[in-house]
């Protein structure tokens, strides 16, 4: 079976295109998504899902181009990782990309292998950075949720019994173990 796929980001766009591409191009049935962004996940349209359940192994779904069904590099790789999975051959008819042919497969893996490297890169661009950071002295992660003096104003108050541990975390306006771990973290900062 050969599914078409088309895809338009608002109401005001036209499918006609795709679609005549799509059927030209000898499809079976043409599912669409009318007003769905490209930035969505492809898996939580609802076309895009119906499509999807009626492909089984060997079957063929056919876009027109690549970016009717994913933006980036990383959501194309994880949907033809997919379709490989699940035996579903991927046809985007401007791009050249054809699973069904040696070429497009080839062109398939050096997409995977780009995508792959550029994960990579992200990395270790972000590991240099972080550790940069903490050369400079930066503290790194979320910024702590109370300040010192909340977290001894709280400690006195509490040791004075005059509030309750859930009783000062709901003044300052923090979860019950938010401020019984600052108050832990001060103690053992003293001793």
């Amino acid at each position: 079976m050969k599914i078409g796929y088309a895809r338009v980001s608002t109401e005001e766009q036209n499918l006609d295109l795709q679609i005549e591409a799509l059927t030209e191009a000898g499809c079976d049935r043409i599912i669409t998504d009318q007003a769905q962004s490209g930035a969505k996940a492809a898996e939580t349209r609802a076309g895009f899902s119906e499509a999807l359940d009626l492909l089984g192994p060997a079957d063929l779904l056919v876009v027109w181009k690549l970016d009717r069904v994913g933006r980036s590099i990383a959501d194309l790789i994880h949907l033809l990782k997919l379709f490989g999975d699940r035996g579903i051959e991927f046809r985007s008819l401007t791009d050249g990309i054809d699973t069904t042919t040696a070429g497009g497969r080839l062109v398939f893996h050096i997409m995977g292998a780009l995508a792959e490297f550029e994960r990579d890169l992200i990395q270790e661009r972000t590991k240099a950075g972080l550790r940069a950071a903490k050369k400079r002295g930066k503290r790194l992660g979320r910024p702590p949720a109370l300040s010192p003096a909340q977290i001894t104003h709280a400690k006195t108050v509490i040791e004075a019994k005059r509030e309750t541990v859930s009783g000062m975390a709901e003044i300052l306006g923090v979860n019950r173990s938010t401020l019984q771990r600052a108050m832990n973290r001060e103690i053992g900062a003293s001793v």
